[in-house]
């Protein structure tokens, strides 16, 4: 059943991906194969006559949820799939290696997929699957509590991270005590990298960080813990936005590591509804920005 979903989704996103890291599609695309698969699977389940169509109607009927998750699969990569009530389905099984079945079904316990705990075992993960280096960021303080982590990818090219659900309701959940530990601890980026960062933001979101240190950025974690009653939705949305304006950009003669496996995505989830609901967020289980199907 969902092979014959996939086939569908290849038949509506193949033609026109651009190919990722030189490799074309699927390589790169398992958020959004993920994403189609579940956007559209109550309609090509109600079109499917097989008896696997019917166990997930009679699934669903009865209270049933299937759940976009993203999490560290096996200790080696970043992976989204799906929790359809206890088993996990990765409908995006190719997304590295085209030699693998496109969808790979099993007991979310035997899945091997985990939750990020903390910053050091994403940077971790992200270093030995994307073939990044991760730094604190101290480029851009005021943004460091949310994304703390800035990262100079095979070519050069500097990001932050990371805009997910998950990782925003993490680093929320102990207002920001995970995020001020790494940026106290981490490396700080290269030189060129801080002002490579700042020579191409907007002015407000400059005039935002007038300070590009260490100390502003672990200042800036300790000033939120204070103002508990104001960091709502606007507020997230106010940090997303000035995310989503901080350039991407090429910063020739930095550090990198030289090989990489990767389909990395600068964000892989919409805006979650504010920092007081993800504190009280326990973080138990992997469902993220969950779709109910």
């Amino acid at each position: 059943m969902f092979l014959a979903m996939r086939v569908e989704t290849d038949r509506e996103m193949a033609a026109n991906a651009f190919a990722r890291r030189g490799k074309a599609y699927p390589y790169g695309y398992c958020l959004e194969i993920t994403q189609d698969v579940v956007t559209n699977l109550r309609a090509r389940n109600a079109r499917a006559r097989s008896s696997a169509a019917r166990a997930l109607s009679a699934f669903l009927k009865h209270g049933g949820v299937g759940t976009m998750v993203w999490g560290v699969l096996r200790d080696r990569y970043f992976q989204n799939a799906i929790q359809l009530g206890s088993l996990y389905v990765d409908v995006a099984n190719d997304s590295v290696d085209p030699l693998k079945p496109k969808v790979e079904i099993l007991p979310m316990a035997e899945s091997g997929l985990e939750l990020v705990r903390d910053i050091p075992h994403f940077a971790r993960i992200a270093e030995r699957y994307w073939g990044v280096r991760s730094y604190a960021n101290t480029a851009l303080p005021a943004l460091a509590p949310l994304f703390p982590v800035i990262i100079v990818d095979p070519d050069q090219r500097v990001l932050l991270q990371s805009k997910t659900g998950y990782m925003m309701r993490l680093l929320a959940s102990d207002r920001f005590q995970k995020s001020e530990r790494w940026l106290s601890a981490a490396p700080e980026p290269p030189l060129a990298v801080v002002q490579g960062v700042r020579n191409n933001c907007p002015a407000d979101i400059l005039a935002a960080n007038p300070a590009a240190t260490r100390e502003a950025s672990l200042e800036a974690c300790r000033a939120l813990r204070g103002r508990a009653a104001s960091l709502d939705a606007a507020w997230i949305d106010r940090m997303g936005e000035m995310f989503d304006r901080v350039p991407q950009i090429r910063i020739l003669n930095v550090p990198a590591k030289s090989i990489a496996v990767h389909d990395m995505t600068r964000t892989n989830a919409r805006s979650v509804t504010g920092v007081a609901a993800l504190r009280s967020n326990k973080i138990n289980a992997l469902a993220l920005d969950g779709m109910g199907v």
